[in-house]
């Protein structure tokens, strides 16, 4: 029995004085809890002394870090809520095992840099150097939206910025980095992955794009408008000219057919005595159908042809011969 314990010991110390190392971690040997040599960081079977020797396995890869969402003051004082990340990874693993140990108090003291470094940030510049990425990049807008005439001002037009969101993420980093190296991080990339506004602001940034598109919507009213007016009035033109021009060819027209119509009428008149007094006659007839109605009353002269005529056609036949008119 002795024997076989004395075996199970010696296997044992001889299995305890191998270890492996993965290709994504590195190793820390510490002997009563302090460390020994420098990081174990090749992959493969590495030997350590049994019993009072361990091994401390450290990531080697790219680590995340995600902040919980923050309400932060601008400096326009606009409180909005700020969601940030980081990617970082062990760049001095003994210094890291010493002064932190673990990935949770490494998550813990990261959550400290990282959020003060991005409240200095964002306290330090306006809402609109927050939102836009790059100072470079020129915003989209439409082109009906610029300021006109009736007092829209700069509703559609963004402020310049001086630094761009990019720029901010960049001081954060340089900031937090130089601090974090002190405990074996090295920061890979911090970003704002999302902002929004405060709720408390909230209604009032909606009144406030409510009123905008109010006063746009008016332009484009004022302008329709105007515009209606303007069409309205060039109508009425156009409309007057061509009844002007209209008028003007009747009268001509009607001018030429009366020129062409008498013409031919002093042709009847010369060329044939007895059809035009015939011709004479139908139009004293048809002016007495016109001029002669029931409601007419009538104003003559006895040595008026009118007059000649209807009193022959009132008088009674007789075999005597008429009597002239006086």
């Amino acid at each position: 029995m002795v024997m076989i314990a004395l075996g199970l010991l010696v296997l044992r110390g001889l299995l305890g004085s191998f270890y492996a190392v993965h290709q994504t971690e590195q190793v820390i040997v510490t002997q009563f809890g302090k460390p020994q040599g420098d990081p174990v960081t090749e992959p493969g079977l590495h030997f350590k002394l049994p019993f009072i020797q361990d091994v401390n396995r450290i990531d080697k890869r790219f680590l995340e870090w995600d902040g919980l969402p923050v309400a932060i003051p601008t400096r326009d004082k606009t409180y909005i809520h700020v969601d940030t990340f980081a990617r970082w990874r062990i760049d001095n693993p003994k210094i890291y095992f010493v002064r932190l140990h673990d990935e949770r108090s490494a998550q813990s003291r990261l959550e400290d840099i990282l959020g003060s470094e991005t409240r200095n940030a964002i306290a330090k510049h306006d809402l609109i150097e927050i939102v836009r990425t790059d100072k470079e990049r020129k915003p989209m807008h439409d082109e009906s939206l610029k300021p006109g005439p009736v007092g829209i001002g700069t509703i559609g037009v963004l402020p310049p910025i001086a630094y761009g969101r990019l720029k901010i993420e960049g001081e954060i980093k340089t900031a937090a980095a130089l601090k974090l190296g002190e405990f074996g991080i090295e920061l890979l990339d911090v970003r704002l992955r999302r902002v929004n506004y405060n709720p408390d602001v909230l209604d009032r940034i909606y009144q406030r794009m409510i009123s905008e598109r109010r006063q746009i919507a008016q332009r484009f009213r004022s302008e329709g408008e105007g515009e209606a007016a303007r069409i309205a009035g060039q109508k009425e033109r156009d409309l007057n000219e061509i009844q002007s021009t209209a008028y003007r060819k009747v009268q001509e027209i009607r001018g030429q057919s009366d020129a062409k119509a008498t013409e031919i009428y002093a042709r009847a008149y010369t060329q044939n005595p007895q059809a035009a007094e015939f011709y004479g006659f139908l139009k004293s007839m048809e002016t007495y159908r016109k001029v002669l109605t029931k409601e007419s009353t009538l104003v003559l002269s006895t040595d008026s042809d009118l007059f000649s005529l209807l009193k022959r056609a009132g008088a009674k036949p007789t075999n005597s011969p008429p009597i002239p008119a006086r």
